[in-house]
């Protein structure tokens, strides 16, 4: 009976603990895909090589992670990074807020904040400006450099390269301080975080513009000139011309359509035109066929 009760208490542990481990691995499973669906917009700041051979140095990290269904930012994190050889940093920024020397100075070294960056990135969608040529290299640098592995993404979203291919180069040159002008958010800081900040909002910018457009293709994707472009019809030889007019340097009112409508003969040529109208009438009078005017007129008015 004794031997029957163990029998039956050591069952009772196992479901238990197979029960509780299954709600483990869910709960682990749920917390990966959630990550995976989150995106991770982060920034480096480094030195710049001077010398062949020099490798760049991190100097700052900066993320934000958001919720792409309703773009709110769900966590953010940035710290300045001292660099193994802080020779390497310039001791003058000639930006206002550029990273010096001297701001490195007492920052923590990569090994010291590589767990919290590794958690905010690892199994997540990684977006940022020239990321895929410049920032998960150099952190795949700095891991590599400290004996670890680094963090593997998984999805990438490089604005660069969106943006070049979907919005075009209407706005200059894609660099960032080029599309936050464009878009008037003001200047670039160079600051990790708030160039983060600053990237996501030059995508929601031309995300609006690119949507406006396709609502309304026929409209919008017309190229803006400084002049307006109006269009005018007339006929010549019995074939319909278009005719294109700058009212840039159009100084007589047009309507309020935007339209001019085409005459066809100069009007400069007003006091000819009513000469030659007089003289067929005055040879209709001679010529009993009404046929004759309509004739005149005809060739006068083509």
């Amino acid at each position: 009976m004794i031997m029957v009760c163990k029998l039956q208490n050591t069952f009772l542990f196992l479901e238990m603990e197979a029960s509780s481990s299954s709600s483990s691995s869910s709960s682990v499973h749920d917390s990966i895909q959630k990550r995976a669906s989150e995106i991770v917009f982060f920034d480096l700041e480094t030195t710049v090589p001077n010398r062949a051979g020099q490798k760049f140095c991190v100097l700052e990290f900066g993320a934000m992670v958001i919720c792409p269904r309703k773009l709110i930012e769900l966590e953010s994190y940035s710290t300045l990074i001292r660099p193994g050889d802080l020779s390497a940093v310039a001791l003058r920024s000639g930006r206002s807020e550029g990273i010096t020397r001297e701001v490195v100075a007492g920052a923590p070294g990569f090994e010291e904040v590589a767990d919290k960056i590794f958690s905010i990135l690892d199994g997540r969608v990684w977006a940022g400006h020239n990321i895929q040529r410049f920032d998960c290299v150099r952190i795949k640098e700095a891991f590599n450099e400290i004996g670890r592995p680094a963090p593997v993404p998984v999805g990438m979203i490089d604005s660069l390269g969106v943006l070049s291919e979907k919005f075009g180069r209407r706005a200059g040159n894609m660099k960032m301080a080029t599309l936050a002008t464009y878009f008037g958010l003001g200047q670039q800081k160079h600051r990790s975080l708030d160039d983060v900040r600053m990237n996501l909002e030059v995508l929601k910018h031309c995300a609006t513009v690119l949507f406006l457009e396709s609502s309304l293709p026929s409209v919008l994707n017309k190229k803006c000139h400084d002049s307006t472009t109006i269009t005018t019809r007339s006929r010549s030889n019995g074939k319909l011309i278009m005719c294109k007019e700058e009212s840039s340097n159009r100084k007589s009112p047009t309507s309020s359509l935007g339209y001019q409508r085409a005459v066809p003969y100069a009007r400069t040529g007003l006091g000819k035109m009513a000469e030659s109208v007089k003289n067929i009438l005055c040879k209709a009078h001679e010529k009993p066929v009404l046929n004759s005017i309509l004739k005149h007129s005809h060739s006068l008015l083509r």
